[in-house]
């Protein structure tokens, strides 16, 4: 009615519809590279978003349709709610832009995230990876040794965050500045992790300081490693797993491993745990005050 007796109309409700693509562009090629520290996961999840709602414009879009996505398309409740957070958050900075008026994301539960159930590697998984590895991509084991002994998120050992100046061979310790918590963290390199750096060292011999240590990512390769070695339901970033629980089997302090890990609180190193029942053994039983009969089973009367 407005449009008919001529009144002027509001800027963002006088031009032309918005495409979901126009609003998932924006966070890709300019939010996310300066306010996201696992930008590549961003974009991954926004790209593949956009191939099914890329065309369709952004206020067309209704919650059932996102719920239904995300249950055909993710297998996990935490892999369905980060793509959930990345459609979101397209949608929020559409509406700050004055582009859109709703985020109908909003209206879409969060899926409910598993608990304490970690995948890590077990050692015949491990042995059958390696044989793999040995026969099909030897030049890749120096990665998959790199991983399992840092703990290393995928994005800080791929790319720009782990360069050459990074790599202290003489102190033996890999300095990390850029992490996914922005904070920094030292990892002591132990022998398997430092013959492993000098074995990548010796592929690229005329590299520079600066330049990245492991540019490609894993992804073709490791998959075809993992199928051919019949490991099955297990992720790059469950090295990541692999090697925080290593340490907790090994009675190393949560402490210790919150700060090799650079988890953000301790709660998250926690999920670790249960991992060594033992050590809630001996904590009680350093409490044992000796007495007579200590130890006994009682009678029964």
């Amino acid at each position: 009615n407005e449009r008919r007796v001529g009144k002027k109309m509001p800027e963002n409700l006088r031009t032309a519809p918005i495409k979901f693509l126009k609003l998932a562009t924006y966070i890709t090629e300019e939010y996310s590279k300066t306010h996201h520290s696992d930008y590549r996961n961003v974009k991954q999840r926004l790209d593949k978003l956009t191939e099914h709602f890329g065309a369709r414009t952004a206020e067309s879009i209704k919650p059932a349709e996102i719920d239904n996505w995300l249950s055909k398309n993710t297998k996990t409740g935490s892999t369905a709610n980060r793509y959930r957070a990345a459609m979101s958050l397209a949608y929020r900075e559409g509406i700050h832009n004055g582009q859109i008026r709703d985020n109908p994301v909003r209206l879409v539960k969060q899926r409910k995230e598993g608990g304490n159930v970690i995948r890590f590697l077990h050692d015949h998984e491990e042995a059958a990876l390696r044989a793999v590895i040995a026969q099909k991509y030897p030049d890749k084991m120096c990665e998959l040794d790199v991983s399992l002994g840092t703990g290393m998120r995928l994005s800080e050992q791929y790319g720009s965050r782990l360069r050459w100046r990074n790599v202290d061979f003489e102190r033996r310790e890999v300095d990390l500045s850029k992490t996914k918590n922005y904070t920094a963290r030292v990892i002591p390199m132990n022998a398997s992790v430092f013959a492993a750096f000098a074995a990548r060292r010796a592929q690229v011999p005329n590299a520079k300081s600066k330049d990245p240590v492991f540019e490609t990512l894993p992804r073709a390769w490791w998959e075809d490693v993992r199928e051919q070695a019949g490991v099955t339901d297990y992720r790059w970033h469950d090295n990541r797993h692999t090697f925080c629980s290593r340490l907790a089997m090994r009675k190393v302090n949560l402490v210790a491993i919150k700060d090799l890990a650079g988890h953000k609180t301790l709660a998250i190193t926690a999920r670790y745990a249960h991992l060594d029942d033992d050590a809630k053994r001996e904590a009680v039983d350093l409490l044992l005050i000796p007495a007579k009969g200590m130890g006994q089973i009682p009678s029964q009367n």
